[in-house]
């Protein structure tokens, strides 16, 4: 096989290459987990739920295969088998578990988040530790888009009322009575 010359050792090359298959893992198991959720939701939620998803596991699929091929790029090879992903992924799975809509968001909103802490963590190794900004800067895209899914489901199961100015409403003075 030709030898790699991009500027990077082997050994920063296969820190990175690591790393990215730890994001690999957690990206395909979000990606079970979001079109379970997709099949299984039910409720008043069920239209908006079952098309956000939907939505969320088209961008999951183009990102792990763009994890994949990251990795390929590095010389390295991507995790490839469920038994691979379920021992590198820090997500867990919730089998036997049909949540309710809102438990199924924020499980969501959970994962997205600890996917966008392991990512900070992986953008910040990938460039200072390894010395690979390419990595560092794709990591950084998908931490952005996980960072707007988190947002979008916070939003969803979290909503409050709010003044027209995006405050919330100063609390309703109490009429004395008999006034």
């Amino acid at each position: 096989m030709r030898a790699i010359n991009i500027g990077l050792t082997e050994e920063q090359r296969q820190g990175v290459i690591n790393l990215l298959n730890q994001d690999l893992a957690d990206a395909y198991l979000l990606l079970v987990k979001t079109k379970k959720y997709h099949w299984d939701v039910v409720g008043p939620q069920f239209r908006s739920l079952h098309q956000l998803w939907e939505e969320h596991y088209q961008k999951l699929t183009l990102n792990i295969d763009a994890l994949a091929e990251r990795v390929r790029a590095l010389g390295g090879f991507p995790v490839g088998t469920l038994e691979g992903f379920l021992k590198l992924a820090t997500l867990k799975e919730h089998a036997g578990n049909v949540p309710t809509a809102t438990g199924m968001v924020a499980n969501l909103v959970d994962d997205h988040e600890q996917v966008i802490r392991n990512l900070r963590d992986h953008v910040d190794q990938s460039g200072e530790k390894f010395h690979d900004q390419g990595t560092a800067d794709f990591l950084t895209g998908l931490l952005e888009q996980h960072e707007e899914i988190a947002w979008m489901l916070r939003s969803f199961i979290e909503g409050e009322a709010l003044d027209p100015d995006g405050r919330k409403p100063a609390a309703e003075a109490k009429t004395p009575v008999g006034v």
